[in-house]
Order: C-alpha cells, then structure tokens, then sequence
C-alpha cells in the first residue's frame, strides 16, 4: 500500500474506494476511544472534517495536551514521524498533525477492507 501524500489525495482514494464513510466512523471511534467530544456524520464535506480536525488538535496541544497524546496513542500515529515534526509554529504542527492521523486512520481502513 502507498500511502496518500497530501489531504486531497486521501480524500480521493477514499471516495475512489468508497471508504469515505468507514474513514469517518473510524476517525469518529478513534476520538470517542480518547475521550474527546467529536463526532462527524458521514455526509460531512471533506472540507469540514480538516477544518473541525485542525481547530480540535490545535486546542489540544494548546490547552490539553495529555488527552493529545491519548490522542496519537488510540490512533497509533507513528511516534518517528511525530517526532520528525517541527512544534515551533502550534498551528502548523496541529495541520501536520491531522494529516498523519487521517493518514493512520486510511491504513486501518484500507487493510481492514483488503484483507478484512
């Protein structure tokens, strides 16, 4: 499996396989798991899961940051890559960040559908 390189490409694949909405109800799992009140329908516009998924993780690291770490944990973002992050600029680390996230989230999807 490749992984998508960019937020629009996921997006595409997800929709291409029609797993947008299983990409949706695991993102809606994974958030439920952490204890963070977050939950999208499965006719949510591309466009507003980013959105409302930038605005939760930058308030995260903000303001509690031990339920982001839970966070990453639950969905199992790879450690390396977070680490590989520059945490200078709060809101661009928290874009990085929902990208690695839907980008686990694809994987489970994905392998979960091919193999499942």
């Amino acid at each position: 499996m490749r992984l998508p390189l960019t937020f629009e490409d996921l997006i595409d694949h997800a929709e291409a396989s029609d797993l947008y909405t299983k990409l949706i109800n695991q993102v809606n799992k994974d958030f439920l798991l952490a204890n963070i009140d977050l939950d999208f329908n499965e006719d949510t516009l591309p466009s507003s899961v980013k959105c409302v998924l930038h605005e939760t993780i930058f308030r995260l690291i903000q303001e509690r940051f031990a339920d982001y770490l839970n966070l990453l944990y639950i969905v199992d973002v790879s450690e390396v890559k977070i680490r590989k992050l520059d945490g200078s600029d709060a809101l661009r680390l928290s874009e990085q960040v929902i990208f690695l996230v839907l980008q686990r989230e694809w994987q489970k999807v994905w392998y979960r559908y091919q193999y499942g």
